[in-house]
């Protein structure tokens, strides 16, 4: 393994908004302590302090996050393999938690902001990443978008059988009809926060704009 197949970066954009960058191998990433001390700037000494911690306190296990891998070294005048410890992303992480540099300071107020997302929506995405590529996460995030629907669904079905069990149900009744019509925009307003009517109203002014839009491009050409 090359000591250079992984890399990860932790920047500022031009807004002074921190990004964390990484370029992932087989779908993890394993870096050496020298690698690590790179990224938050500070010594190889302070990193193999803070991992002996943090697998002292149990807060990860060395099965999970550590492996040797085979690297040539430059030693003098002479190539020399030798089995080099390396630790992959949750090491990583876990480190920006405990070393004190102004690279890991940006880290965690990255951290903080992605966590606190995820906490208050119940989801955190990266756009970038997600508009550049990374083909099979992007089906991954539908197929889990399709699974939550289809549970808005059952659960849709579920409040319409429990009504339709009722002694006195009749699916004709305005009162019944009236039910199911509020069922149907509480659900739809909790996931889009619009109801069925305005939905298919927004819909059909993007279909009368998408129209136009064909037909001057029509004339155009």
């Amino acid at each position: 393994m090359s000591d250079k197949q992984n890399n990860i970066m932790i920047y500022e954009d031009k807004d002074g908004v921190t990004k964390v960058s990484v370029k992932f191998i087989d779908e993890d990433i394993w870096l050496t302590q020298n690698q690590i001390a790179e990224i938050y700037k500070t010594s190889q000494q302070d990193i193999s302090f803070h991992i002996k911690n943090i697998y002292k306190d149990g807060e990860l296990q060395d099965i999970s996050t550590h492996k040797k891998f085979l690297l040539v070294k430059k030693e003098g005048n002479r190539n020399v393999k030798r089995n080099i410890d390396h630790y992959n992303l949750d090491m990583i992480i876990a480190l920006g938690y405990r070393v004190q540099s102004d690279v890991a300071v940006r880290f965690r107020i990255w951290a903080i902001k992605r966590l606190h997302e995820y906490i208050q929506k119940g989801f955190a995405l990266d756009d970038d990443r997600l508009k550049q590529g990374g083909n099979r996460y992007f089906r991954e995030l539908l197929q889990r978008i399709r699974d939550i629907r289809s549970s808005e669904r059952n659960f849709y079905q579920q409040v319409t059988d429990i009504y339709a069990t009722s002694i006195d149900y009749d699916p004709r009744s305005n009162i019944t009809k009236k039910f199911f019509a509020t069922v149907q925009n509480k659900l739809h307003y909790a996931v889009h926060e619009h109801t069925a009517a305005e939905l298919i109203h927004e819909r059909v002014d993007i279909m009368k704009f998408n129209k136009i839009w064909s037909a001057m491009l029509t004339k155009l050409n």
